[in-house]
Formats: structure tokens, sequence, C-alpha cells
């Protein structure tokens, strides 16, 4: 009972029988594209508006047809269910007793045919037979209801043999409907193939955009890594200069606490010889002997001003602390705020590379010119006079304003020099090393201890510092070059002031393993040279 109600409802209201490629109206109602799409052109004749066959719901235009891919994918689903015999859902038009289902269909008749009675249907040539379908007045000609046997190239339209010899298509080069269908399927495959390969192509760019998306993710999750280890850094900073502050001001109070104290009891003490000259002087004045009061020494010494401004002098100093802390504290707060806008006002030197034609022969250069690696052998590179003698490479970008960051991986080394130099730089002699001469800075790293050179003057760094990668910031117009190294914090190593006045150029020397910029992986093209070698002139 319950399948018999669910198969009356997938039945169409115009021709009763199960939808074919249904189709919704605003109202919600469904129908056979085919049944509504006519019931529509019939509506189209008269003065009154469009309207729903099922509950008269009016509609200003023609309305659009919403392909109802819910109850297609139902009745499909139906269908598939239902017995070999049965599959089609259309029953025989003869038996009337009790449904049967359909081996075929007339064209002709318009009538369904089950096996019994498809044994005594004509035979003749204008009764046309073919699979079981609830369109059968798509098979026809609206004009002549005659069977469609043709198809007009020049108005793409299926017609019957009358249109073709009398109608409006008399004249028109025609093909039969089965040469048609198979030019149109012939062209439909080439359609599908191109839309095949459009999607290929499309789901290639999703992916790359996917890719995109992601390391954009990875490289935000890195910085807001390393701006959550900037501020640790900055509270431990603050929390370290407020306790040195506050220690220092209880000393400085401690100090002026026990001055004060000495010198109140000093006071106390010049009170009371004080109030015993003033005792004696009133003594005098009350005797009546003249001769013992002007035998008295004389009594102006009792009123020194010299010691009464000195005194004045010890009372104003004695509560003053000492201005010069919190003029320290305010420099060193001005200095952390100018790290913070060079590490984050600055534009990333994301496509620095380094200059293969300057490359020494101790050295090799990646494909992507990122990574340079120390050599056991000497490279045959060509002589070229931008070429340096030892194992040093600069960038191809010089950098003349702004400000930037960039960042190498000196984790795979412990022999090496990185920082920037200027294109004017000589390229061979001792002095052509980076740090050694005017006309380069860097920051070198010999085994444990670090330092910062420039012009052969060294500043020595503290040892043992962790650092997996080195960054830069280059503040051109300001002169200044940070060095931060980065491990499991950021930490500031050292600032150089320079009027810069030519473009500077990254530059890096290895004296074993490698370095690489911008910390990405070396390439598979790389095999650098990881043995405990030492580099010439460290």
């Amino acid at each position: 009972m319950a399948s018999a109600d669910l198969r009356q409802e997938m039945n169409c209201s115009i021709c009763r029988s199960m939808y074919t490629d249904p189709v919704s109206l605003r109202c919600g109602h469904n129908f056979c594209r085919v049944c509504i799409d006519r019931t529509l052109d019939t509506q189209k004749e008269w003065t009154t508006p469009y309207n729903c066959p099922e509950c008269r719901k009016e509609f200003r235009g023609r309305p659009s047809l919403m392909r109802n891919i819910t109850l297609c994918n139902i009745v499909g689903s139906f269908l598939s269910t239902r017995p070999d015999q049965e599959e089609t859902g259309i029953f025989c038009s003869y038996c009337v007793d009790s449904p049967v289902p359909a081996a075929k269909s007339c064209l002709h008749c318009e009538a369904h045919l089950c096996d019994n009675h498809l044994k005594v249907h004509s035979k003749s040539a204008e009764h046309v037979l073919c699979d079981p379908t609830t369109a059968l007045g798509n098979r026809k000609c609206s004009v002549h209801k005659k069977i469609l046997e043709y198809y007009c190239t020049e108005d793409s339209v299926c017609v019957c043999v009358s249109c073709r010899l009398d109608g409006e298509h008399r004249g028109h080069q025609v093909e039969m409907l089965d040469e048609a269908s198979e030019k149109k399927k012939e062209k439909l495959r080439d359609v599908l193939q191109k839309l095949t390969t459009k999607r290929g192509e499309t789901e290639k760019r999703v992916q790359s955009l996917q890719e995109r998306r992601r390391e954009r993710q990875m490289k935000t999750a890195g910085v807001k890594e390393t701006v959550t280890a900037m501020f640790r850094d900055i509270r431990r900073q603050l929390e370290d200069l407020e306790k040195n502050v506050l220690s220092e001001i209880s000393r400085q109070e401690q100090r002026i606490s026990l001055s004060v104290s000495d010198l109140i009891q000093q006071l106390e003490i010049e009170k009371v010889e004080l109030s015993g000259k003033m005792r004696h002087i009133e003594e005098l004045c009350n005797m009546g002997d003249p001769v013992t009061v002007l035998q008295e020494p004389d009594t102006e010494d009792l009123c020194d001003t010299e010691d009464t401004e000195r005194h004045d002098n010890q009372v104003h100093g004695a509560g003053n602390l000492d201005v010069s802390l919190i003029s320290g504290t305010l420099h060193t707060l001005s200095d952390m705020i100018t790290g913070i806008n060079t590490v984050i006002h600055v534009q990333e030197a994301a496509d620095l590379l380094l200059d293969a034609d300057t490359a020494g022969n101790d050295i090799q250069i990646s494909g992507d010119r990122k990574t340079v690696s120390r050599s056991h052998e000497k490279q045959s590179y060509p002589v070229t006079p931008q070429r340096f003698q030892y194992a040093q490479v600069m960038s191809t970008r010089g950098l003349s304003s702004g400000r930037h960051y960039w960042e190498v991986d000196v984790s795979k080394s412990v022999f090496w020099r990185v920082g920037v130099c200027c294109p004017s730089k000589s390229r061979r002699g001792k002095q052509s090393l980076f740090g050694d001469n005017n006309k380069s800075w860097c920051l070198k790293r010999c085994n444990d201890q670090y330092s910062v050179l420039h012009d052969r003057t060294v500043i020595q760094l503290p040892d043992n510092i962790p650092c997996d990668r080195v960054a830069m910031c280059l503040d051109y117009e300001a002169g200044r070059l940070s060095y931060y190294s980065i491990f499991d914090r950021i930490r500031h190593l050292h600032t150089v002031t320079a009027a810069f006045t030519e473009p500077l150029h990254a530059a890096l020397w290895v004296g074993n393993g490698y370095v690489r910029m911008s910390g990405e992986s070396p390439g598979e093209n790389i095999c650098p040279d990881t043995g405990d070698i030492t580099g010439r002139g460290i």
C-alpha cells in the first residue's frame, strides 16, 4: 500500500504518468518538463497571465523552470528498485483489469503494449515501435501529428515527412534522426573532452591556491610565533628593568635616609650646644657686676654664618635622587621601542638571490640561488672581474632605500660571515673578505665565538649564543643594520650605525657546511660539505 502511495506521488498531474525530467514552479508544484512547457505554450496564446495548472497561482511573466534534482533522484531510485520487467514504471494501455508492464510503445497509436498485445499489434510501417516511454507526444510533429523522422539542419529542429515535403521546411537541408544524433553526439564528445581538460586545469589551480593558502597559513603561524616570542622577551626585559630600577631607588633611598639621620643627629647635638650658650649669655645679661660681664670673652663667634650655610647645603642636598637613573631607563625603553619598530615595520626582502658570477671557486651555489655550501674541490668558474677570490658571494639585488628584513639559516655551519657589502668592494686580496674593509659589515662566527666586523674593527659578542638562524633588519635611510639570533626566541645581538652611500647587497661567507638565505631547506641538487673543515681567512 505504501509503495502504491509513493508511486502515485511520483505521477505528473498533467500526463498522469511518472515524472520525466521533473521541474518546479515558484509555487512549489512539480511537473514533467515537456508537460509544463506545452501547457505554458498554450497559455501564451491567452490574454490572461501565466498560472500553475495545479494551484492556479498567477505569474507576471513566463515562470522559470527549476530542475527538481531531489525528485529526479527519487524517481530514479524508485525505478532502479523495481523488477527488470517493471523498471520503466510504464504499463500496458490495454490491460485494464490489472497493471501489466509495457514491453514497447507505439508512436503512431501513442499507446503502451505488453508482450501479449504486442503480438497482435499492427506490423505496418506507420506503426513505429520503441522502448517504453511516457514522452510519446515528443516523438510526433505538433502540426501534422506524424512521427518525427528527420532533422532540419537549417532550423535545428526535428520534423516529420510532411514538414519536409509540404511544410515550412520544404527545400531545407535535412538528415535522418540517427545520423544527426550521431553528429551531435560527436560534437558533445568534443565539448566533453574540452570540459574535462578545463576541469583538470581548474583542479590544478584549486590545488595551487590551496597550497598557497597553506603556505600563507604556515607563514602567518611563523609570524605569530615570532611576535609572541618578541613580546615575551619584551615583558621579560621590562620586568628585569623594573626590578633594577626599583632596587636602585631603594638603595638610594636607604643612603639618603642614613645621610639625613646623621645630619639630624649632628643638628641635635648642635642644638644642645646652642642652648647651653644661650643660658650662659642670659646669665651674663642678668648680672649686676659690670667687671665680670666685661671680662667674659667675645661672643661674636657663637653665631658663625659659615657653619649655618654649610648646614643649609647639607639639608638641601640630603634628599635628592639620582635623576640620571630615570634618564637611563628612558633611553633603555627607547632602544626597545626602536628594536620593535625595526622588526615589525620592515619589508621582507624575499627576492634576494645569490649572484653566481660573484661566487668564489671554493663554494657551490644551489639551483634556486638561495644556498651556498663549502666545496672540497675547486670549482672551475669563469674568470670575471666580479668574482670573489675567497669562499664568499653576494646577492644580485642591492637595497638602496626603505626598511628590509631577511634571514639566513646557519644551523649547518660553525664558520660563517653574514651581512651586507657595497658593489664597489674589492674582489681580491685578503682585505676583500667581508668585514675586513670599509665597504662591508658582517656578523662572524668562529666555532662558538661571535663578533661584529667592519673595516677590521672587531666587536666581541658573548660566546655560545644559541643560534639556528640569523635575522637582519636594514633601515637604509636611518643608517642602521641590526643582527638578531633566532633559536627558541628572538635575541638582539648588535646594531651597526653608518652613513650608507651605496646600495647594499646581502653578503655570505662560509667556512664549512652550508648556509641558506631566507631560512628555506636546501634543494636536493646540493650536497653540502658537512665535514669539520676550517675556512680560510678567519
